[in-house]
């Protein structure tokens, strides 16, 4: 089943030649690295291969290793990492809030987020093209640049996922709940398929022997959680739930970690209420931006929200698909401390 977004077809590629798809230029040595590698349909009905133990599609593959070679960091730059569907929207809309609040305050009647979608502000790194990376200014500090990731702990950029004199990168990863995380990926992909042609069960198959963006979801999780563990100073390790269930202990959390602490004035005068209030589900998707046009990559700006609510998974989830998802929590997870 292919994507209701056609894509022209490639070109066979001369020898020494870079290959056009659409805006992405291709090397030859990237196209010849794909054919060496274990290859399957996504639910997209799209290739993906997979990298050193992960699956990617084949252009959020390229993006990713063009990052690993090209990408310079700047001293306190701000990676916030997700499975697909963990929350990544939501997320990128509170760290930009709490990265800009001296210059945007969140009762701003103008605040970019009412007329910009979290993605437009906070720019997935693997979408965009080495010569775009110094391009990024979404903090008042140019020392500062905020980005979102779906890939792994060994597809970051060296020069951010380690250690540095020079550089005091932060990484925010948020997971959540497999089963929802999967019930999100589900209905977010059959907004862009045709929905006729394809089952929860077909979805779940893939999702489960870990052929998603990204995935084995578990394995990109408790990579993230282990760093943390290692270099909490380095990595924030947060629940979905967590942030729904405490806002503002987590809000401050996050803040006091990205170095913005929030304030015993700034909380009497009720700025994580603010917070809370704009990057909420229920306000970002009434805004006119989020209920209407596509991203770059065509993708419906309102797909991005749905209901975003604990525990939805038990209204799609058969018993023995919620059961299953669960034991190969417990398996990978066994013995780390980590339950979710």
């Amino acid at each position: 089943m292919e994507p209701k977004t056609s894509t022209p077809p490639e070109l066979s590629p001369a020898p020494g030649k870079q290959i056009v798809n659409e805006e992405i230029v291709y090397t030859q040595e990237f196209l010849d690295l794909l054919l060496t590698l274990p290859k399957e349909k996504n639910y997209f009905g799209v290739d993906s291969y997979q990298y050193n133990g992960f699956w990617f599609p084949k252009a959020p593959l390229y993006g990713m290793i063009e990052s690993q070679i090209h990408f310079q960091p700047r001293k306190n730059d701000v990676f916030l990492v997700t499975a697909p569907k963990s929350g990544t929207t939501w997320l990128k809309a509170i760290i930009y809030t709490l990265l800009n609040r001296q210059v945007n305050h969140p009762q701003d009647p103008h605040h970019p987020l009412i007329t910009k979608t979290p993605h437009q502000l906070v720019p997935f790194l693997g979408l965009l093209k080495p010569s775009d990376y110094d391009l990024i200014s979404n903090t008042p500090d140019s020392s500062t640049r905020i980005f979102g990731s779906h890939v792994p702990l060994i597809g970051l950029p060296k020069s951010v996922a380690e250690d540095n004199g020079s550089f005091d990168c932060k990484i925010v990863y948020l997971c959540r709940d497999i089963k929802d995380t999967f019930v999100s990926f589900f209905h977010f992909a059959n907004e862009h398929l045709d929905r006729s042609c394809n089952s929860m069960e077909k979805a779940f198959d893939l999702y489960s022997r870990g052929v998603s963006g990204g995935g084995p979801v578990w394995d990109q999780i408790i990579g993230y959680w282990n760093e943390s563990l290692k270099r909490p100073h380095k990595v924030l390790f947060m629940r979905y739930e967590d942030m729904k269930t405490e806002p503002y202990f987590q809000l401050k959390r996050l803040a006091l970690f990205l170095g913005k602490p929030v304030s015993q004035e700034e909380e009497n005068e009720g700025l994580l209420d603010q917070i809370i209030h704009l990057c909420s589900i229920e306000n970002l998707s009434n805004l006119e931006v989020n209920k209407s046009g596509t991203t770059s990559r065509g993708l419906k700006n309102h797909s991005f929200y749905r209901s975003g609510k604990v525990g939805d998974w038990k209204k799609y989830l058969t018993p023995e698909m919620a059961a299953k998802l669960d034991h190969i929590s417990q398996e990978k997870f066994h013995g780390s401390g980590l339950s979710l």
